[in-house]
């Protein structure tokens, strides 16, 4: 690899492109504690793409992370690549500008290195969009010696093998000090003349974690590992968060308390890939949350993980946190509560977070359907925990519950409505009247390295009745009180038939992007025709797909990318066909 002219664009970006965007502030950069180097000096440069538009990728801390940390060494280079909306793609192909990058407005194809993170099936057409919006040949095998190396990495690179034709090297795990490694061997490769195949070689031979498609072959290669960040504690946080300047979907001082989850819910693929379960002190927690502040403004303190809930030292946490912030005016968030075994610190807790709306993931609405995901939630704790929410001044109430799981029957599916109803009831003690609650209900996807794995998801029809159940129980009890939302069911169906998905599909999200497919995450892009065809085209069936059950013996195309045994899930799995 040679080191490459880098072409900037900031004059054309200016007069072309700014002047004939609806929001001309996704695409300027120059933001607040912005990162920029100059790109001519350093020995390799990055390009941290995010499939989707910049409100969204600027709420992940994924990105956030490994833009901090590659910026942190000398010589390398890291900017950002986020998704153009609709308007500023019909505008860039018009004019013929290329993706560019927000620091430096350099052209996506002069970096020496494409990174993408990937969180979602339904994110793979904009990989595919923003690589060919870049110049660049969607295919790895079309694209030559002087293009980019196109990595991978997120929770999907342990189930990659639908998108690992267009990519050259996934990183399986977790990335803090992964990508510091790969960039110093590439780095240090690269100056020494290697070939792109040379370093590829290399990476994958050097680092278990390390998963180059052209170059496994499952009889000679060993399963991969996930990378793992065994000290937690020190693990990089960007201390001067980019402040952004449109309002993103997250706006708020993130700082991550625990890595892995100690429950084993089992449709779960996040609690059961990042593992082992680690914690940050106290100490360290309030530490970074006060310099993130002071750097950003932001106004909400969030403690992120799987489950907050779960945080040994919570009580403590919360209460240093509240002592420094509150006179400050700033709210604390504690997403993914659980109510179980944390019951006597809720009133507590809630005292002390901001009150915008209590969220609790119940899942599913009876206690046998919760023991055969293996979420032993007990009726009497969850009422227990909304009446005290009530009580600490709540008035509002978030649930999220999954149909399709196994087991389940249409009295499971009416009693979400009559579960819901019985919470919003409680409030009546408090200062008589009805809470108001707003429910999630989302669609079982059956999800790669999780027990449920094997299993195959419910026909669409069967959602469309439990959805048309539930709007029915819902007039029959007249409760107005309570909103509901649901997913998408043909965006779940999709999810399905791809994140179990084998390399074969490859050709179906070409076929399904060259017809006009992007932004799948999104309802008013999404178009659920255009994936019928693409499957069709190549003699397959969407629906078959998603409802396909694995044998236990059965090769699976994702058991060679890290995660669990296969031995230990399947133990799983039958102890939830015992439970039902």
């Amino acid at each position: 690899m040679e080191k490459r002219e880098v072409i900037t664009l900031a004059e054309r970006v200016d007069r072309d492109f700014l002047p004939f965007v609806r929001r001309p502030s996704r695409y300027i950069g120059g933001e607040i504690n912005q990162i920029k180097k100059d790109l001519s000096k350093c020995d390799l440069t990055v390009a941290l793409c995010f499939p989707d538009i910049y409100e969204v990728a600027m709420s992940y801390t994924g990105i956030a992370v490994i833009y901090d940390i590659l910026n942190g060494v000398d010589g390398i280079a890291a900017e950002r690549v986020f998704a153009p909306w609709v308007d500023a793609e019909e505008v860039m192909r018009r004019k013929k500008i290329p993706l560019f990058s927000l620091e430096s407005r350099a052209a996506l194809k002069d970096f020496d290195i494409i990174g993408f993170s990937l969180t979602s099936e339904l994110c793979y057409t904009n990989v595919l969009n923003m690589l060919d919006l870049g110049g660049l040949e969607i295919r790895s095998g079309l694209r030559d010696e002087n293009a980019p190396l196109i990595i991978a990495g997120g929770g999907m690179a342990n189930c990659c093998e639908p998108i690992a034709d267009f990519i050259d090297l996934f990183i399986i795990g977790e990335g803090e000090e992964a990508v510091v490694e790969l960039a110093q061997l590439i780095r240090t490769e690269k100056k020494a003349g290697a070939t792109k195949m040379e370093i590829l070689t290399e990476a994958a031979k050097k680092f278990g974690w390390v998963y180059v498609p052209t170059l496994y072959n499952s009889t000679e290669n060993p399963k991969l590992k996930n990378a793992v960040v065994k000290d937690f504690e020190n693990a990089p946080v960007p201390l001067r968060p980019i402040v952004p300047f449109t309002q993103a979907v997250h706006e708020r001082v993130s700082v991550e308390i625990m890595r892995g989850c100690p429950g084993r819910c089992r449709f779960c693929q996040a609690s059961f890939c990042r593992r082992p379960v680690r914690c940050r002190s106290v100490e360290k927690i309030v530490s970074l949350a006060k310099a993130c502040y002071h750097a950003t403004g932001f106004e909400t303190v969030s403690l992120l993980s799987l489950s907050t809930a779960d945080y040994p030292n919570l009580e403590e946490l919360v209460s240093r946190l509240h002592r420094y912030f509150s006179g400050r005016h700033v709210g604390l968030s504690l997403p993914s509560l659980r109510v179980d075994k944390h019951l006597k610190l809720l009133p507590k807790l809630l005292t002390v977070v901001r009150k915008g709306g209590l969220t609790i993931a119940v899942e599913a609405a009876g206690e046998k359907l919760r023991q055969i995901i293996n979420k032993p939630l007990k009726d009497e704790d969850l009422f227990a925990a909304v009446e005290a929410a009530y009580r600490a001044g709540w008035q509002r109430l978030k649930l999220y519950f999954m149909v399709g799981l196994p087991g389940e029957t249409a009295d499971d599916i009416k009693q979400i409505v009559e579960l819901s109803s019985q919470l919003a009831g409680l409030r009546k003690k408090i200062d008589g009247k009805t809470g108001q609650i707003n429910i999630t209900v989302s669609w079982l996807v059956p999800k790669p390295h999780t027990p449920f794995g094997w299993l195959g998801q419910k026909p669409k029809a069967y959602f469309e009745e439990a959805k048309r159940l539930i709007l029915d129980e819902k007039r029959r009890l007249r409760a107005r009180f309570l909103r509901f939302k649901f997913h998408d069911i043909s965006a779940s169906v999709l999810e399905s038939a791809m994140s179990r998905g084998d390399r074969g599909l490859c050709d179906v999200i070409e076929e399904a992007w060259r017809r006009g497919a992007k932004f799948d995450l999104w309802r008013e892009c999404f178009n659920y025709e255009i994936w019928q065809s693409a499957f069709e085209k190549f003699g397959m069936d969407i629906d078959t797909a998603a409802q396909r059950q694995f044998g236990h013996d059965e090769n699976l195309p994702w058991e060679h990318l890290g995660g669990p045994e296969k031995k230990y899930l399947l133990k799983h799995l039958d102890d939830a066909m015992k439970e039902k």
